[in-house]
């Protein structure tokens, strides 16, 4: 496997940022550039585009499946367009895309590109997919905060002023509006249904996680509606001991 750190400008950001991206070694004597599978791999509130090679053996699981993977970095912004902040959501669903293609030989092929992520990757990675169906063949979920409303309530236990500030620099001053919103994945879940073409969905979540009933509420929403849902749960806490374990699973209900 080749790793690549590209430090470029973003045009979405007006700043400096950075993603890694791991691809297939070309074998010797190959000729022409193969069009690799994609999967965009997607970071924890407090991490960054290095996280996952760090604290897993992402390099090793993806070997032998032709796939490329791209980890952006986008700080504490929870992919999404801030309205006090960088437009994250634009970085995220246009601008990398765009950049990885013409830079790497990756497929644009709905049945080649994925997406998966952890906590606020899993939020993110659901988001992409279920905005962008037509864009992805499958996502998944690893102990995703993926109940935003739950998220962001003011009186959620362990919701203090520097949280709520940060929420409100994301999402707006009222968070109660985030409920219907683009960036409530009930609502795009729904829309996404009544579209008909849906992407395949992952999602887990370790019993002992504090994310864990978000995940219930959030599992028992998209069982209600006509979406190819895979859930699993076990024990397991907010921990890379855990999101290395699963990874390894996603990928193999990805790809096979």
């Amino acid at each position: 496997m080749i790793l690549t750190e590209l430090n470029f400008f973003s045009e979405s950001l007006g700043l400096r940022s950075a993603m890694n991206v791991i691809l297939p070694q070309p074998t010797p004597g190959e000729i022409s550039r193969s069009s690799y599978r994609t999967l965009y791999l997607l970071h924890g509130h407090s991490d960054d585009h290095t996280a996952w090679q760090r604290w897993t053996s992402i390099e090793r699981y993806v070997e032998g499946l032709n796939m490329a993977v791209v980890m952006p970095a986008v700080n504490l912004s929870f992919y999404t367009d801030m309205i006090h902040g960088g437009r994250y959501w634009t970085f995220v669903s246009e601008e990398v895309p765009a950049l990885v293609r013409r830079i790497f030989p990756l497929s644009p092929a709905r049945a080649d590109n994925f997406v998966a992520g952890l906590s606020m990757g899993g939020y993110g990675a659901f988001k992409l997919a279920l905005a962008h169906p037509e864009r992805f063949a499958a996502a998944a979920s690893l102990s995703g905060a993926v109940d935003i409303r739950y998220i962001v309530a003011e009186d959620g236990p362990d919701r203090d002023e520097v949280w709520l500030a940060g929420m409100r620099n994301i999402f707006g001053a009222d968070l109660k509006k985030v409920a219907d919103s683009e960036n409530d994945l009930r609502t795009l879940a729904r829309q996404a249904a009544q579209a008909g073409e849906t992407p395949r969905l992952y999602q887990c979540c370790g019993s002992e996680d504090f994310l864990y009933q978000n995940n219930l509420g959030f599992r028992n929403f998209l069982r209600a509606l006509p979406l190819d849902l895979t859930y699993e749960e076990g024990p397991g806490e907010h921990t890379w001991n855990y999101w290395d374990k699963m990874i390894q699973r996603a990928l193999d209900w990805m790809v096979g």
